[in-house]
């Protein structure tokens, strides 16, 4: 076993064609620009749709989101709204599955979720979640279970679980 170089690691890439996850994801008030810096880096490495940036959440350019993107803002589709609920409420006319990380009283497993797409994907501010008019627009909500003391993990780490468990199931479902 060996480290991939560079040159494979691109190699790699250009195989994938190019072809984007059918998912776009939202930040709901994401108020810390090293977490958007890390939702554009994962959302690079699974390949969203588009990333709506919202409310109070930081845009590039900046420092402090580059810092931790290394980049990727330049390879992620992204656009500001200042208004999520419109932006939702248009999005599902699209057809859109509305899913969001929050833990509410309908809310599933995120390992066990049904999900369909194209879907949008809603994170939320780092400590009040995803604002309520969003989860009453939501068609699903899916949380990643808690077995220690806190009960939520960091919001670009939790979007980084629950994205990757939507691509895998993409793969499953709808093929590579």
């Amino acid at each position: 076993m060996r480290k991939l170089s560079f040159t494979e690691l691109q190699a790699q890439k250009l195989s994938l064609g190019g072809r984007r996850l059918p998912v776009s994801v939202l930040l709901d008030d994401v108020r810390s620009l090293h977490n958007v810096g890390a939702v554009f880096r994962t959302a690079d490495g699974v390949a969203v749709e588009h990333l709506y940036l919202c409310g109070i959440s930081g845009t590039p350019p900046r420092d402090e989101i580059r810092k931790t993107s290394l980049g990727a803002e330049e390879s992620v589709p992204w656009s500001y709204h200042q208004d999520p609920v419109s932006l939702v409420h248009d999005l599902k006319r699209q057809g859109h599955q509305i899913v969001v990380l929050e833990q509410t009283t309908a809310g599933v497993d995120y390992r066990r979720a049904a999900y369909r797409f194209p879907l949008v994907l809603i994170v939320g501010h780092e400590y009040q979640g995803v604002a309520e008019e969003l989860v009453a627009l939501a068609d699903l909500a899916v949380e990643l279970p808690m077995y220690g003391v806190k009960h939520s993990l960091n919001v670009s780490v939790a979007f980084g679980v629950a994205v990757y468990e939507i691509r895998r199931h993409w793969e499953e479902t709808c093929g590579r």
